[in-house]
Formats: structure tokens, C-alpha cells, sequence
């Protein structure tokens, strides 16, 4: 699995995290903004099973910074800080 694809799977995971813990975001659109501290440990291979950790590091009204954790078993495979915003739903 490509790295990039793991950074995309944590803003996805995040953007779930921020629509389903925030009672106002309902009928909001999150988008992805950005990513700085990339950082890739191990390649993600065939058959393993990527487990995803997002934290909330801060929040404001309409943008968010995350970081995002990926492992395999116990090992981390990559992390990056994701920058989102949200809209309204056109």
C-alpha cells in the first residue's frame, strides 16, 4: 500500500472522527487542507491489516489539525500531522 494512500486512509479516518464527535458539523463537508510531519517507517505489504489511530491536536471553528498513526500488529508503519476544514455541504 502505497504511503500516500495511508496518509489519505488517516484524513478519512480523521474527517469520520471530527463528523461524528462534533454536533454542529452535521451537514458540514471536511476537507483535506494539508499534511506536515510525514514521516513513513515500513512499507504496508499484501496481507497485513493496517490499524488506524487519529487524535485531535487542535480546534477551532472551521479548521482542525490532527495526527494520524498507522500500524501494523504493534508496529507503527507511519504517522503525519493532517490539516482539514469544513464547509458547508453544497
Amino acid at each position: 500500500m502505497p504511503g500516500v494512500l495511508v496518509v489519505e486512509a488517516m484524513a478519512q479516518a480523521g474527517a469520520i472522527l471530527l463528523l461524528h464527535s462534533r454536533p454542529e458539523s452535521r451537514g458540514k463537508v471536511v476537507y483535506f487542507a494539508g499534511i506536515d510531519r510525514a514521516k513513513f517507517r515500513r512499507p504496508v505489504v499484501p496481507g497485513d491489516v493496517v490499524r488506524l489511530e487519529v487524535e485531535v491536536l487542535k480546534l477551532r471553528s472551521r479548521t482542525c489539525l490532527m495526527r494520524g498513526k498507522a500500524y501494523v500488529g504493534q508496529s507503527l508503519v507511519a504517522e503525519a500531522e493532517i490539516f482539514s476544514s469544513m464547509g458547508d455541504a453544497a
